[in-house]
């Protein structure tokens, strides 16, 4: 029997849904119970749900990818709306969190992203090799090629760094190349954890000092970075740090391998290769507006992985009446993805100056769908505890809260 017919037989008649909301709202985990609260016809829920500092997330997901949920919080929905072995899908997978998270607690991990960059970041911590595989095919690589390179490249990298980047891009691409549908595992770990060094602040990156690895400054700016602080990029060993980061990854281990997981490059409103109703639980989180610049902040992970950034169609929605479009389009999509009884957790932050609340939107693009409305939780973080609920008050820019718009599948 499964965890939830186990809960169905304790409670009796009571749904999925109503317990789950009961849960919600006696949490007090940090010490303060549910807040309740009606706004603009919308039941809201506010507490501290989870927290950075609630337990340190599994080592695996420590790969970094702009305006990415932390793992707290598909973790916080998965242990209470899904079973074990069923599917659990992110149309806009971004890093991986919701399927690696998934993986993680025995479920089945479903993702797509119209981004190819989602599928090299994602796929290679589902079946991540032993350490000693990844030193083994580092030491396939012909480290000692002397490559053309892009000279522009050199506002980040020391000219002998740039080679060992511009060799093991050109190893990758004829080891593991984007066409082939399922590469050497520990050829596609090295590629993902590559694309995780390119760029940073720190010593552990190829580069020199820049921005985080989450975005890539343009080669002009990089260059105004370099005089700023007088700076030139120092000599770094690219097969020693890849093989100190994948440590770190594999610290805490790595899920299990699933054979059922599913991974594709689609846009969100239509993802032919995931099946009807594979997913019990949706969690997913879209492009806020026009405030992040995806394409903008991966133009180097796309040129190492041999992506063409101009073929990848990534929408900015400038207006709220084209974001609610998107959003009606994805969430008619998900209504054939997820079983009947199933739940959506659509997570959208405060942009604008919190002028602009999303979930709003979201409430509005769900109407007349076969989904119910169930209610807007805010998780209001530690950090923010002082934060106007509906605008931010301590925190003048970038995302306050999440904010969770929860559907139930009728």
């Amino acid at each position: 029997m499964s965890e939830a017919a186990v809960r169905h037989r304790k409670r009796g008649t009571r749904t999925t849904a109503q317990l789950f909301l009961d849960q919600v709202r006696a949490f007090d985990e940090f010490g303060a119970r549910t807040r309740e609260e009606v706004a603009g016809g919308i039941p809201y829920l506010v507490n501290e749900y989870w927290t950075a500092g609630q337990r340190q997330a599994h080592s695996i997901h420590e790969v970094s990818y702009r305006a990415c949920f932390k793992p707290q919080l598909p973790e916080f929905f998965i242990s209470r709306l899904s079973d074990p072995d069923e599917g659990v899908y992110d149309p806009f997978m971004g890093r991986g969190t919701t399927p690696v998270q998934a993986a993680l607690m025995g479920r089945r991990p479903i993702g797509s992203d119209i981004n190819p960059l989602s599928v090299l970041l994602t796929r290679p911590r589902l079946r991540a090799p032993a350490l000693g595989d990844v030193a083994a095919a580092l030491e396939r690589v012909p480290w000692e090629r002397r490559p053309d390179v892009r000279e522009d490249l050199l506002a980040f990298y020391h000219p002998e760094t740039l080679r060992e980047v511009t060799v093991l891009r050109d190893w990758l691409l004829d080891e593991a190349p984007l066409s082939r549908g399922d590469p050497d595992p520990a050829a596609d770990w090295v590629r993902m954890v590559a694309l995780n060094r390119l760029t940073g602040h720190s010593p552990g990156f190829f580069s020199v000092y820049t921005l985080p690895p989450n975005q890539a400054v343009s080669v002009e700016a990089q260059r105004k970075i370099n005089v700023r602080r007088a700076q030139v990029p120092t000599r770094r060993n690219v097969a020693e740090l890849i093989l100190k980061k994948s440590k770190a990854l594999l610290a805490d281990g790595a899920p299990t391998h699933s054979s059922k997981a599913i991974l594709a490059t689609a846009p969100a409103h239509r993802s032919p290769s995931v099946p009807d109703a594979a997913a019990a639980l949706v969690i997913t989180s879209p492009p806020f507006l026009d405030v992040v610049q995806y394409d903008d902040d991966n133009w180097l992970r796309c040129w190492f992985a041999g992506i063409d950034l101009g073929a990848v169609e990534i929408a900015m929605h400038k207006g709220e009446a084209a974001w609610g479009r998107m959003v009606r389009d994805v969430l008619e999509e998900q209504a054939r993805i997820v079983r009947p009884g199933g739940h959506v957790a659509f997570e959208v932050g405060e942009v604008r100056g919190g002028r602009v609340l999303l979930e709003r939107l979201v409430w509005k693009a769900a109407a007349g769908l076969p989904f119910k409305r169930l209610a807007v939780m805010v998780n209001s973080q530690e950090f923010t505890k002082t934060a106007n609920c509906w605008g931010i008050s301590n925190n003048k820019s970038g995302t306050n809260s999440n904010r969770i718009v929860l559907l139930q599948r009728h």
